[in-house]
């Protein structure tokens, strides 16, 4: 069984639509909330329709990590990401290597390198995210 999956919506022309980012803010309440198995995803820009000036597929939202969960085990994708830990903590996968995640710790991820973060505390571990391809940018090779 092949499964091929695209990011952005294809029109009824055949071209991809991008919803544009422009100047302004929006609201907790103005965000699309899943709640799943490891906690709460509060999606402020969709990863699939967002573009910016110099970026396509972003992805901006917050999640909220239950004690002793992930959202997913380490991974790598061809994007670039920040996490910013906003509270709470837990142990950061980066590389191969683990170490302590705390409030206020930033992440950032290149293209292809494997990361993730578990919430091995006592309490919700929250953070913000902002994930991205880049326009016209050649991607290095996937790391196996």
């Amino acid at each position: 069984m092949l499964l091929i999956i695209t990011s952005g919506f294809v029109g009824w022309q055949g071209k991809t639509i991008y919803d544009k980012l422009e100047t302004g803010v929006t609201k907790q309440s103005d965000s699309e909330v899943s709640h799943e198995s490891w906690g709460d995803f509060y999606t402020y820009s969709p990863e699939a329709t967002t573009e910016t000036f110099g970026t396509k597929n972003m992805l901006t939202g917050v999640a909220v990590i239950e004690p002793g969960k992930q959202i997913h085990p380490p991974h790598q994708h061809s994007a670039e990401e920040f996490l910013f830990i906003v509270d709470g903590e837990g142990t950061w996968s980066i590389e191969g290597k683990e170490f302590k995640a705390q409030k206020g710790d930033m992440m950032y991820a290149e293209p292809w390198d494997w990361h993730g973060i578990t919430n091995t505390g006592d309490t919700p571990l929250t953070f913000f995210v902002v994930k991205w391809d880049n326009k016209g940018v050649e991607l290095p090779k996937r790391k196996e």
